[in-house]
């Protein structure tokens, strides 16, 4: 992979809230996010980042982590207590679309994305670890993330892939023939097919990234696929991962009681629907971390972050 090119601030919008993790524009460059307490908040005015204005959408009670807007004015949202939502923008309804799968509850939703057959496909990050426990996941390296899918007008999801190392970022692949789904635990891209001779597998889509994958976000088919970043890569872990089981389970358990502190090296990173990285920026010593999603929006590429208390601007890259 090519050498990045310096990711540039420009500023940081304060939205009175905390852990913005997913950061979704609309068509009118505004820019939609859940936080912690259970808002979904839109910022408005980004192209004068000085008079931006940050409104309240809904409540949905829970954690909101990846967002899909949908045409109708509503919203797609994976709460990570409640499951899989959708929440109407003009009037803050929020309705349950599932929060189960065999059986289980849903423990930890994460991304989503909707096809245009009225079908919604979403990520589980992990069976095991609740969201407040994520790092614990990372280090057992589980493998107990889903990909699933929801037809119209069922309410019961069906798995289209198990056995995935902590998934999160879901977008949609060119005429929705696959999705790509990030492992955030396998530093990887993996491609769901949905069309074609291979429909219905998995596969390697990008691998060997310079960080840990976290949400993704595609503006349009025409779009790259943009990826953040969440954090480099962490040799120890690596050698972690390849220990026995019970030796990663004793770590997983000092993980969650351990202090954390994100690494000032932050990135994000598009590619086409090759796999071929079209864009690759980073920045080290970083005053804003833990990016955990990226979109662009009024001119600007917007970036989220679980860590802090707002969302960052920063210059897009030069066209390619």
């Amino acid at each position: 992979m090519d050498r990045p090119t310096t990711l540039v601030p420009r500023r940081y919008v304060a939205i009175g809230g905390h852990g913005p993790e997913d950061v979704v524009a609309d068509a009118r460059g505004r820019v939609l996010t859940g936080i912690e307490d259970g808002r979904i908040l839109r910022v408005d005015g980004l192209a004068e980042p000085s008079a931006a204005r940050v409104e309240v959408i809904a409540e949905t009670g829970g954690r909101p982590l990846g967002l899909e807007l949908l045409p109708d004015d509503s919203l797609l949202v994976c709460d990570a207590e409640l499951g899989l939502l959708r929440v109407g923008l003009d009037d803050g309804v929020v309705r349950i679309l599932a929060d189960s799968v065999a059986g289980e509850r849903l423990r930890f939703c994460s991304n989503v994305v909707a096809l245009s057959d009225g079908s919604v496909c979403f990520t589980v990050s992990s069976r095991r670890y609740p969201l407040r426990q994520w790092i614990g996941d990372l280090v057992e390296n589980t493998a107990t993330g889903l990909l699933l899918r929801l037809a119209p007008g069922s309410e019961t999801p069906e798995v289209l892939l198990e056995g995935l190392r902590f998934a999160n970022g879901l977008a949609v692949g060119a005429g929705e023939s696959f999705l790509v789904v990030a492992e955030t635990g396998a530093y990887r891209l993996t491609r769901y097919w949905l069309a074609g001779p291979k429909a219905g597998t998995g596969e390697p889509f990008v691998e060997d990234l310079p960080g840990m994958p976290d949400n993704i976000w595609r503006a349009g088919p025409e779009g790259p696929i943009w990826v953040s970043l969440v954090g480099p890569r962490v040799p120890p872990l690596d050698a972690l991962h390849r220990a026995a089981p019970a030796v990663r389970r004793a770590a997983a358990r000092v993980a969650v009681r351990a202090p954390f502190r994100p690494s000032g090296t932050i990135g994000v990173l598009a590619v086409d629907d090759q796999g071929a990285t079209v864009h690759h920026l980073a920045r080290h010593r970083s005053g804003f971390r833990m990016v955990t999603s990226v979109c662009e929006a009024a001119g600007h590429l917007v970036l989220g972050s679980a860590w802090e208390r707002g969302i960052a601007l920063c210059e897009p890259p030069a066209a390619k």
